[in-house]
């Protein structure tokens, strides 16, 4: 026996009413497109500034969280993000950034064509603007040794 799809199953006369319910489907659809778009394209979405980093056995940092970046190139400029600053507003450049957090994580890369000491001086400038989280970056070497040489 079969149920009727409205009123009271004596053929009442009364129509069919539609139910007004979204149909989510196509929603969920263009979302986990867009969510697998923006998985791809994010890991492509690094600092832009050409930077040719020294080579390093070190481990590699497992932090999932953007950090800030400041590059200094072949030319020995200074660069927070993609955008070149002077080294003396650099940490009010920072400061504004962080929102005056101390604590944010800073890395610096340095182009291994350049002096030691540019590099030290920019991490001068971040230390004697507070930042005490501050670490370099270096590129690992094509073909990492298997252990210490002795």
């Amino acid at each position: 026996m079969a149920a009727p799809l409205s009123g009271n199953g004596r053929g009442s006369g009364r129509r069919y009413q539609p139910l007004s319910e979204i149909n989510v489907t196509p929603m969920v659809d263009v979302m986990l497109v867009l969510l697998i778009v923006f998985m791809i394209t994010a890991p492509l979405l690094t600092v832009g500034v050409p930077v040719d980093l020294p080579k390093s056995e070190a481990a590699q940092l497992s932090d999932q969280v953007e950090p800030l970046v400041v590059s200094v190139n072949a030319e020995g400029k200074v660069y927070l993000q993609e955008t070149e600053v002077a080294l003396e507003s650099l940490p009010e450049r920072l400061r504004a950034v962080t929102q005056n957090k101390p604590d944010t994580i800073i890395y610096v890369r340095g182009d291994q064509a350049i002096d030691y000491g540019r590099v030290m001086a920019v991490m001068g400038a971040l230390s004697a603007g507070g930042f005490t989280k501050v670490s370099l970056i270096a590129e690992f070497p094509d073909n990492p040794a298997t252990g210490p040489r002795g």
